[in-house]
């Protein structure tokens, strides 16, 4: 339907085709809902689409000939139930609604798409989540540098940047835009990002064109330059700050006047976090993939919609600036010492609603009557918030109060203007008070004196003509009328003119009636046009403050984040960090912030002490335990499930939450300035791309090569484990030696693996340090004590902990005598020189690594070279070289097992020859 149907060379296509079609062109590839009457309509293509994502009906109808047009609709009402569910599923959906009355339209009722709905830009509050922000992001890419430009249509956030191109996929990931914007010629330029939150929408090359983007953020700011944003040199982002203005604009009709200013996103500012690092850290998802086990989760007191929005942006943009992070720090100290004022914003918050996108929707037209109540009831909140932090010692807190504007003449037009509890819609009537108006309030008496009126003739009518069940009633299409049964039709009065007959009755009208029903009808439209003036003109008034309201919102949004850091450091006893310009990592008895939330009641959380120091600035007489004293990288082995994974995670975490201003859980912290943060943990393919597990193991890893300095911390959850035991040890130390020794990438790092043979290291490297997670056997059991200490672990238990995970009996048997061979007959591979110290001692048998599969000396002694040689092997110590891996081990044969029982039962002492021939007939039929 969407072009000219033709049949038999003679055209079929009627007006109304014409009208969707021409609507259509002008949208491509949007899902087009026409409104026709009570229902909205879908054709063609997107009608198929529409009927698949909603799971409606599609039906088909004729267009003459042989041509079907596809049809799929629902009911007008129904819009804001589907219109989520079409946009979550990608698609960009315009609403094309009738511009007219039908009742007066000549001809084709007008119509036109009055919005564009796009999965990034999103107004309507049933289709936005209340804690997320909704950005829509555009990028151009030149050389190795990229441009940004992303808004949140719902708050008028608008920022922009220019980056290496290195960091496009660490800066999208912070912002998880809902919708990227990309010029359709670069599309294959953007990184692919397995599970990007992201919907890639290309747009036409000429909406990143300088001159056009320019044009448009000059039009849009009324401005002559953008010198005044402090953004004028910054091309590339320009371009892509007014391609993505553009976009929007064009899906609200050019109606954002809540983008109020352009600002300059700085990314050196702030941590950067790649994927992996917000995944294995579980910032804002758990496993499960919602916020429970989240370390929002634990975080999140926050009392209105903006504070939570804000505290995500924190955790994944944490900061890299000590004097913003102390600030942050001591608002927070100051709400957590003083309990009576954390408690009382608290409360005063508690109140206070969506302001920011409330702002918007008020100064974008979009408010309705419960947007403006809601609006002027969180303005009554601001005086006493101000009043509350004003004065305050801490800096922080009283520049909040300072920077509050309390708008106090729009919460009072509000107040006197609506009702406490308006209509839903404002065309229902009854949102301006009695009182606000004279013309109103009469038009109100008339159209109830009206209906009064109506109520009254019901009762003298039937009263009249002896019918009691007589009723009148009222209905759009034949207005008001007189309903008599048939059973009491012969009582009808003779000044009764029929109107419509029913199945069980009739209806009828009187002159009186037709009358009265033209007083109550014309008093009701009336009203309804006056309220809808009223209210246009309250909102354009206060509209005026809509400035000042985005900016309180900025401020009560950044006092309910502070307040609900300090609930919880107070509620899970937190402490504050030390945040200096050193490189120490210093955490006394650290805890997991979700792992400890997470544990069955009356189970203690173990905590742990960890102390990085390459440089040697902490004093000898202070605190730091016996863990990591003096170095850059710390060794972690012990058993599967001992906690290794543990205390990586809760390091990363307490260096983030310190880094974003919170106090951490520890007894005591100091942590030095982090730039980075990255991790490898876990076990992952990418079968999409081709990629094994072990290339995405070997990726992670070499992204934080290239990428770490010795400003960041690296936490490794195993390397190597992927491929056959010595490739897997081989790339495991040398990493390590890596990290240690090349000078700008000597990165704090803790090192968790099963590879005892890394022990070694500590002897080799002067800032390596081992530690091990304890455990203790006790009667053939492994009882895990969480605990850190120092030196070296030479065993994984992986058998105890396969039993554990209920593996049958006999393959835990089976497995044990197959270490039990391991261990008596391991074959240690000498060393051929190491370049940075003498040859270890000669190994001595030791256990197998189960998960691994690794021999290795009990002394700690590589089975592999350690590090790289100084010569090439000779030809004959290649010769002679043990064979590069361990082979697999057959399973065991049932017919040799029994042969073996029968010889062992044999007594040759007690046997004669006959017997003896017997016997040796009866195994060869075994062996057989």
């Amino acid at each position: 339907m969407a072009r000219p149907r033709q049949a038999a060379g003679k055209p079929t296509e009627t007006p109304l085709q014409r009208q969707y079609a021409k609507i259509k062109e002008r949208h491509p590839g949007a899902l087009l809902l026409f409104r026709m009457g009570d229902f909205y309509e879908t054709f063609d293509e997107d009608a198929v689409t529409t009927a698949r994502v909603l799971g409606i009906t599609l039906t088909k109808r004729s267009n003459g000939g042989a041509n079907e047009t596809p049809l799929a609709g629902f009911p007008h009402h129904s819009l804001d139930q589907h219109l989520p569910k079409l946009v979550a599923a990608g698609h960009r959906v315009a609403i094309c609604e009738q511009l007219e009355d039908p009742k007066f339209a000549r001809g084709i009722v007008k119509r036109d798409v009055v919005e564009v709905i796009t999965p990034g830009v999103l107004l309507r509050e049933g289709m936005l989540a209340p804690g997320r922000t909704a950005y829509v992001c555009a990028v151009r890419i030149e050389g190795d540098r990229a441009g940004l430009g992303f808004l949140d249509a719902s708050t008028g956030e608008f920022q922009m940047a220019e980056i290496a191109l290195s960091r496009l996929d660490d800066t999208l990931l912070a912002l998880a835009p809902a919708e990227l914007l990309v010029d359709k010629r670069q599309r294959e330029l953007l990184p692919v990002m397995r599970g990007a939150p992201w919907v890639v929408s290309p747009v036409e090359d000429w909406s990143f064109g300088y001159d056009f983007a320019y044009e448009v953020l000059l039009r849009h700011f009324k401005t002559k330059s953008m010198k005044g944003f402090g953004v004028d040199e910054m091309r590339l982002g320009l371009r892509a700050a007014g391609a993505v203005l553009h976009y929007v604009s064009e899906t609200q009709r050019g109606s954002l006047p809540h983008v109020r200013r352009l600002t300059r996103y700085a990314s050196e500012d702030h941590m950067a976090l790649d994927p992996q690092t917000k995944r294995n850290l579980e910032l804002i998802a758990g496993g499960s993939g919602t916020e429970e086990g989240s370390l929002v989760g634990i975080l999140d007191h926050t009392r209105t919609p903006m504070g939570a929005r804000l505290l995500r942006k924190w955790l994944v943009r944490p900061l890299c600036r000590l004097d913003a992070i102390d600030k942050r720090l001591d608002a927070v100290d100051a709400l957590a010492r003083e309990s009576r004022l954390r408690e009382a914003l608290r409360a005063e918050l508690q109140h206070v609603g969506d302001l920011e996108r409330l702002a918007a929707r008020l100064v974008s037209g979009r408010a309705s009557p419960r947007d403006l109540v809601a609006l002027g009831r969180t303005l009554r909140q601001i005086p006493r918030v101000k009043a509350l932090l004003e004065g305050h010692g801490c800096d922080t807190l009283r520049r909040v109060a300072d920077g509050l504007r309390l708008c106090a003449d729009a919460a009072e037009r509000i107040e006197r203007t609506l009702v406490d509890e308006p209509p839903a819609n404002l065309n229902d009537g009854g949102a301006i008070r009695d009182g606000v108006s004279a013309d109103l309030d009469a038009l109100r008496t008339l159209a109830r004196g009206g209906k009064e009126w109506v109520a009254k003739l019901q009762a003298d009518e039937a009263t009249r003509t002896g019918i009691p069940s007589l009723k009148v009633g009222y209905n759009r299409v034949f207005g008001y009328y007189i309903e008599i049964t048939h059973l009491h039709r012969d009582r009808v009065p003779g000044d009764y003119i029929r109107k419509q007959t029913l199945v069980g009755a009739e209806r009828y009208v009187t002159p009186a009636l037709k009358e009265q029903e033209e007083t109550i009808l014309t008093a009701d439209e009336k009203a309804t046009r006056l309220e809808q003036d009223l209210f246009a003109t309250l909102r354009m008034t206060i509209a005026e403050d809509g400035g000042e309201m985005a900016h309180d919102a900025q401020r009560l949004a950044l006092a309910d984040v502070l307040a609900s850091l300090a609930e919880a450091a107070v509620r899970n006893d937190y402490v504050r960090p030390t945040v200096d310009d050193s490189r120490v990592l210093h955490l006394v008895e650290a805890r997991h912030p979700v792992v400890e939330q997470a544990l069955p009641p009356g189970e203690p959380f173990i905590p742990n002490t960890v102390t990085l120091d390459p440089d040697g600035v902490l004093d000898d007489d202070g605190d730091t335990g016996e863990v990591g004293q003096g170095a850059q990288m710390l060794v972690i082995t012990g058993p599967n499930m001992a906690g290794k994974s543990v205390v990586l995670r809760q390091t990363g975490l307490a260096v983030l939450l310190a880094h974003i201003g919170s106090f951490v859980p520890a007894r005591h912290a100091r942590i030095g300035l982090v730039d980075r943060i990255f991790t490898r943990v876990g076990a992952s393919d990418n079968l999409a791309a081709g990629e094994s597990t072990f290339l995405v193991e070997m990726h992670e890893a070499a992204n934080i090569l290239h990428n770490a300095t010795d400003r960041s911390l690296i936490l490794l959850d195993e390397v190597g484990r992927g491929t056959s035991t010595y490739d897997g040890l081989s790339i495991a130390w040398a990493l390590a030696e890596h990290l240690h020794e090349t000078p700008g990438v000597a990165a704090r790092t803790l090192f968790a693996t099963h590879y005892h043979e890394l022990n070694a290291l500590e002897a080799r490297l002067s800032r390596v340090r081992n530690a091990r997670v304890q455990v203790e056997e006790h009667e053939g059991r492994v009882i895990f004590l969480r605990r850190l200490v120092a030196g070296g672990a030479d065993h994984s238990y992986g058998i105890e902990v396969a039993r554990m995970a209920g593996l049958p009996p006999t393959l835990i048997d089976r497995a044990r005598a197959i270490l039990a061979h391991l261990e008596a007959h391991a074959a240690p591979v000498e060393e051929t020189g190491d370049g940075a110290g003498t040859a270890p001692p000669a190994p001595r048998p030791r256990a197998v690594d189960a998960p691994s599969g690794a021999v290795s000396s009990g002394d700690g002694a590589p089975a592999v070279a350690p590090s790289m040689p100084t010569a090439r092997p000779t030809a004959a110590a290649a010769a002679t070289a043990p064979p590069p891996q361990l082979g697999l081990f057959a399973a065991p044969d049932p017919a040799l097992e029994r042969l073996r029982d029968a010889v062992a039962a044999l007594d040759p002492e007690r046997l004669t020859p006959i017997e003896a021939l017997l016997k040796i007939a009866e195994l060869r039929r075994l062996l057989r």
